[in-house]
């Protein structure tokens, strides 16, 4: 039995080599303030929805997309901010209750700050965190997108996208990537790449090529601390 989180599977090709490994996968959502999995898919729901969702809500779980502006769900395919209600919701944060207003409404919901779309059939994709999003040019963009594309480059071993301060468009993307070893790879080789796997507007201007990068104590990336070193070093 393999169990994933956090984020849908890169591709297919990992759910089929599972099937020949007679591995059995299953994918979940979920966090600390929900204590468990909110939304699962296992081996038994279609291949292509193991590839690229999270799964559907698991049973007494409520999960839906909100409108950040309105609160009220949004339409089908629609991105928006993942709410949670259920028995795993936690009560609040101790000793917080301002912060725990910020996240939990009276109604019991619990906003996650996930930002995803639900499907006709109740499936979840991720497509980033609503604090990471990128605005360009009035054009919301969402870095896990560009992120995985990039990462399918034969050159690249991780990479991060991040928005930095322009004085036209408000906000540029700068990829912050480590390179396989002894791997090298221009920034318009990587731009061409992404020509025509992302629109024209979410291909990064700038890159960094780093080592490492600015983790938490259980490893995710710090995209503010990137942030701040990225616009120090383009001068931004």
């Amino acid at each position: 039995l393999a169990k994933h989180g956090e984020r849908p599977l890169p591709c297919s090709r990992w759910v089929r080599a599972a099937a020949d490994d007679d591995i059995h996968l299953q994918v979940g959502y979920g966090s600390t303030e929900t204590t468990t999995a909110s939304t699962l898919v296992t081996e038994r729901d279609p291949e292509n929805k193991q590839a690229t969702t999270v799964g559907r809500p698991v049973g007494y779980v409520e999960v839906k997309v909100a409108d950040t502006a309105t609160g009220k769900e949004t339409a089908i395919n629609e991105p928006g901010e993942v709410w949670v209600r259920g028995h795993n919701v936690f009560i609040g944060y101790y000793n917080d209750e301002e912060k725990t207003k910020e996240v939990k409404g009276p109604a019991g919901w619990y906003k996650t700050g996930d930002l995803g779309k639900m499907d006709e059939n109740g499936y979840l994709s991720i497509i980033g965190r609503l604090k990471d999003m990128v605005i360009r040019g009035g054009e919301n963009i969402y870095p896990l997108e560009i992120e995985e594309v990039l990462n399918t480059h034969p050159a690249i071993q991780e990479c991060h996208v991040i928005g930095v301060p322009d004085s036209r468009m408000g906000e540029e993307l700068c990829a912050w990537v480590l390179l396989n070893p002894e791997s090298k790879v221009t920034d318009s080789e990587l731009q061409q790449y992404c020509k025509g796997k992302l629109s024209h507007f979410k291909i990064p201007k700038y890159f960094l090529y780093e080592t490492d990068y600015p983790k938490t104590a259980i490893g995710k990336a710090q995209k503010n601390k990137m942030r701040e070193t990225a616009v120090k070093k383009l001068g931004l």
